[in-house]
Formats: structure tokens, sequence, C-alpha cells
């Protein structure tokens, strides 16, 4: 195995940080940056303990049998779709919202 494999390892836990996964004798995480491009405020809306994925190898330790890996690089979204389902989460969102719903509720 070596930096940008794809493999295919088993969640075996799953923190507000991250996922941990298992492939043979190794142990790896999956950062939460690293699961999706868009806003992810919780891994267990997209990911479940027990699951078998495929991730992409970012870096291996060989001597503590550990991975970092990403959910993303092995699983992207197609542009197209991504261009068709538009994310609006977050501050900004709301923040560019405010003036219109001002002037909604003075009328």
């Amino acid at each position: 195995m070596k930096i940008n494999d794809n493999i295919v390892c088993k969640i075996t836990g799953i923190q507000p940080y991250g996922v941990f996964v298992s492939y043979d004798d190794y142990v790896g995480l999956i950062h939460i940056s690293e699961v999706s491009d868009q806003y992810v405020s919780s891994i267990e809306d997209i990911l479940c303990v027990g699951d078998e994925i495929e991730a992409t190898v970012l870096e291996v330790d060989d001597e503590q049998k550990r991975l970092k890996l990403s959910y993303k690089q092995a699983n992207p979204i197609h542009p197209r779709i991504q261009k068709m389902v538009k994310i609006t989460i977050g501050f900004q969102s709301l923040y560019k919202a405010l003036p219109f719903w001002i002037e909604k509720t003075k009328k």
C-alpha cells in the first residue's frame, strides 16, 4: 500500500472530529475535513460504524501501523451534480438574506 492508493476499509468508530477505520492490521483516521468538501454538521448523517467504505491513502506509518485517509478523494461528487445542488449553510447565507427579511417584515 502506498500514498494515493484506494483501499476498502471498515468503520470502527465515529467522533465529532473524524472517522476511525481498520484495514488489515492498520488503523486509520479520516479527519472530518476529508469527509466532504461541503459543511458536515454530523458525520453520523453520512457514515455508520460497521460500513465498508472506499478511501484514498494520504499517509502511511508502517512502524505504528497507522493511516491517514480521505473519503472525499475516493468518492468525489461529479462537478455537474455539485452545480445543481446549491448548498447554503452558514452565517453568510443568513447575512445575505437578512435585508430581504427586514424588507418583507416592513411590508
